[in-house]
């Protein structure tokens, strides 16, 4: 691509990013306002973010198979519109029914459009510094959009909850319409030689579906709950059922040369390390600040502030950090900033300072957020070709929500009803464990290579 029209390209696709992690969070600070109108019971008001977060792991395997198969671009359209339509149905919903319709085809939407934003980078910008630099510029937008959607929502919910619906329509409205003129095609060769499975895309979709719902119940109504139990008993079977139609199928949904790709299996523990730890902490912050320091909704926003300057600023040099020192050592040493940050965090929950307590820590999980985001994309994605870029950007993505919603359940489970200091120093301790098991999982799983070609020339590439 030339370079104006690559920019241009990689901006709509940073966009798509920033509102796929904005709706994760933006919803935080606005659930009690949604509750107190909507008449909704606490475990309801959970599903508001949980229906969001199911449905998008549920479909991202089946959407990254769809992006390769019928090409990124086309994908990324539909996504946009669904997107938009969905966020007007949520803002303009009379009841709790079309709110919840609303969340889940958000979450559709999202699951179609992340492997298709991936693909596109990753088929647009040629491995090694190019593909590094536009994972930066979009890993800057991205990262930053788990911060920005607490901030942004806490300062619409002072003017009505349904502004954290309304808000991605023009945006999304934007990207559809550019995507036709500034994103690339997919080679039609590489289309031609994929194919969609469809039964193994119905048995994957109700595998992840079923197992991020039974964390969901595990979270609200604990885990030996009978529809707990269910949940993981359905999805178990499922999951068999899945693989048994794998094995046997000519043309299956992940291409088993992906289950043999070292490099892709790490990103994918990789993001679910870092959503089990850093991706968590914004729903340990939020009620940290909300519940025990009795923050409204703005300061509440606000408090994110310092953090998403810092993703901001950690992502913009995160391609200078990898080439510097390899994509091995610094995904190691972004784990490591993040548990040192979070323990930071862990013993400050009894000071009643935000400077003095909660700023330190947040800076420096800040910082390394950022690093880490950008950095597992790279490795996870270095080694795939072209024609499964979609599928290769769903696994890592599926296995980071799916971390989110077992954190969130672990979560609930140790800050208990009525959570205290003590609960919140143990739920930060918690999410920094999962920051040292990435850091393990980085130095031992990932080859060693020289910070020049800390990601190699994959086949197919192109600029």
């Amino acid at each position: 691509m030339r370079p104006r029209s690559a920019n241009a390209a990689l901006a709509i696709l940073a966009v798509a990013q920033f509102l796929i992690a904005l709706d994760y969070s933006i919803v935080y600070i606005a659930l009690p306002s949604i509750g107190d109108e909507l008449g909704l019971t606490e475990s309801s008001v959970q599903w508001v973010v949980s229906g969001y977060a199911v449905f998008f792991a549920g479909f991202l395997v089946v959407g990254g198979r769809a992006s390769d198969r019928f090409g990124p671009r086309t994908l990324f359209i539909v996504g946009m519109l669904l997107f938009g339509i969905a966020s007007l149905a949520g803002g303009l919903a009379p009841g709790t029914p079309v709110l919840m319709v609303a969340r889940a085809a958000q979450g559709i939407a999202a699951a179609i459009l992340q492997p298709a934003v991936i693909a596109l980078i990753n088929t647009s910008f040629a491995a090694g510094p190019l593909r590094n630099k536009a994972l930066s510029v979009w890993g800057t937008v991205g990262a930053s959009g788990l911060a920005a959607g607490v901030m942004i929502g806490g300062l619409l919910t002072t003017v009505s909850w349904r502004w954290v619906f309304l808000i991605n329509l023009p945006l999304a409205v934007v990207c559809a319409l550019a995507a036709p003129k500034l994103l690339p095609r997919l080679d039609e060769t590489i289309r031609k030689h994929t194919s969609l499975n469809v039964p193994s895309a119905v048995l994957c979709t109700a595998t992840v579906l079923s197992t991020a719902l039974a964390l969901t119940q595990a979270s609200s109504r604990g885990w030996t709950d009978a529809s707990t139990l269910a949940g993981f008993g359905v999805a178990a079977a499922l999951l068999v059922a899945f693989v048994w139609q794998e094995r046997r199928s000519a043309h299956p949904l992940v291409d088993p040369l992906l289950r043999r790709t070292r490099s892709l299996l790490v990103g994918c523990g990789a993001t679910a390390f870092y959503m089990g730890s850093v991706g968590n902490q914004f729903f340990v912050v939020t009620l940290l600040v909300q519940q025990l320091r009795g923050y409204g909704p703005i300061a509440a926003g606000l408090a994110f502030l310092p953090m998403a300057v810092a993703i901001a600023v950690a992502n913009s040099v995160s391609a200078r950090i990898v080439a510097k020192l390899g994509v091995r050592l610094t995904l190691t040493l972004a784990f490591v900033a993040d548990a040192v940050g979070l323990l930071l965090l862990a013993f400050q929950t009894s000071g009643d300072s935000y400077v003095l307590d909660l700023l330190p820590g947040l800076l420096i999980t800040g910082f390394s957020h950022g690093v880490t985001y950008v950095a597992m994309f790279i490795a996870g994605t270095a080694d795939v070709e072209d024609r499964n870029q979609g599928v290769a950007g769903a696994m890592m993505t599926t296995a980071q929500y799916m971390s989110g919603a077992l954190g969130v359940a672990v979560l609930v489970l140790v800050l208990g009803p009525n959570p205290g200091q003590t609960s919140f120093g143990w739920a930060f301790v918690t999410t920094a464990t999962a920051a040292t098991f990435g850091a393990a999982l980085a130095w031992f799983g990932l080859a060693r290579r020289s910070a020049a070609a800390a990601v190699p020339e994959a086949s197919g590439s192109r600029s």
